[in-house]
């Protein structure tokens, strides 16, 4: 799968720019430390997560006749959210196909902006997002992650990084299936190569940095946690080349320096972040990104109210 050329991403920022907010930049307070991190707070946008940017650009590129049946899409939560509310908007069907882990108040978000679930065994749900097909579905599939165009609406968060943030020397991504790295990378390679870029993973689910051990794309036990925007057993194919291209690294995470990010994001910034959104903030507190000033990706705040409480209560 080839970079998205960077006009590409130019041109989705327009495209995009009336139902996407240009989420802020905040510094996060760390003291004695030798890099600043940067909090990239796509928590912000309408549906609590970046992927209003992909889903908005593919539906707003897609032929009309294309989406007469309506859409439809595989996603744990919120590109599910992201494709329902650019239906909702447009008046058309959404259907969503999830895994059987995706949190309640993920599903509950889906349900309220229209969408209607079809919940299917992690495994299943991995070949529909491999294959692009589900019996009984014909409507126009939004891909969450190796659709092109959703690629490009996600780097346009790298645009508005270097926009806010010129010198910035890191740029730690949550990889999930490799979309919103890819995107932001494509951006900042084109205008900014010297920039590190990393993915961030959690150790329970890291099948990219077993493969860049490899040098090949490699199959990990995969074991489901309250991370649940990010991880499966294996990178996927089409995402392989685009990863190793672009990226410098991924950085792993444990469950517990996730949670201790999610209580600093809280305490000391007053940000509610998902575990998938924190995960690079776990990153970049343990130096995995060098020095200078390192923007972390808050990808999501859409944590259950109990796993957010129980977190925020221990450690």
């Amino acid at each position: 799968m080839a970079v998205v050329p960077l006009t590409d991403i130019q041109f989705a920022a327009e495209r995009i720019a009336d139902s996407v907010i240009h989420s802020p930049l905040l510094r996060l307070p760390v003291d004695d430390a030798p890099w600043q991190i940067y909090l990239k707070l796509e928590n912000l946008q309408p549906i609590g997560s970046f992927k209003l940017r992909g889903a908005g650009n593919a539906i707003q590129l897609a032929d009309a006749k294309a989406l007469t049946g309506g859409v439809w899409t595989a996603s744990a939560g919120n590109m599910a959210q992201g494709v329902a509310w650019h239906a909702r908007r447009l008046g058309i069907p959404c259907h969503v196909v999830v895994p059987d882990h995706a949190p309640q108040t993920k599903l509950n978000a889906i349900e309220r902006l229209g969408g209607k679930i079809i919940p299917v065994p992690f495994a299943s749900w991995w070949d529909t997002l491999v294959s692009g097909e589900f019996a009984g579905l014909d409507g126009l599939f939004i891909h969450p992650v190796s659709d092109p165009a959703v690629i490009a609406g996600n780097g346009t968060i790298g645009l508005e990084i270097l926009r806010d943030l010129p010198d910035v020397a890191a740029v730690v991504i949550p990889y999930g299936g490799g979309g919103l790295c890819a995107g932001i990378a494509s951006a900042i390679r084109a205008i900014k190569p010297a920039a590190r870029i990393y993915a961030a993973e959690v150790a329970t689910a890291a099948p990219l940095a077993a493969s860049l051990r490899a040098g090949e794309p490699t199959e990990i036990a995969y074991t489901p946690s309250f991370v649940d925007g990010i991880g499966s057993s294996t990178v996927l194919p089409e995402m392989w080349e685009l990863a190793r291209s672009l990226l410098d690294g991924s950085l792993v995470a444990s469950l517990d320096e996730v949670r201790a990010a999610i209580r600093i994001l809280a305490r000391r910034a007053r940000v509610i972040a998902e575990g998938a959104g924190a995960a690079g903030v776990a990153a970049a507190l343990a130096g995995g990104a060098g020095g200078g000033k390192v923007v972390c990706v808050v990808s999501g705040g859409n944590i259950d109210l109990a796993t957010l409480a129980e977190i925020l209560q221990t450690g």
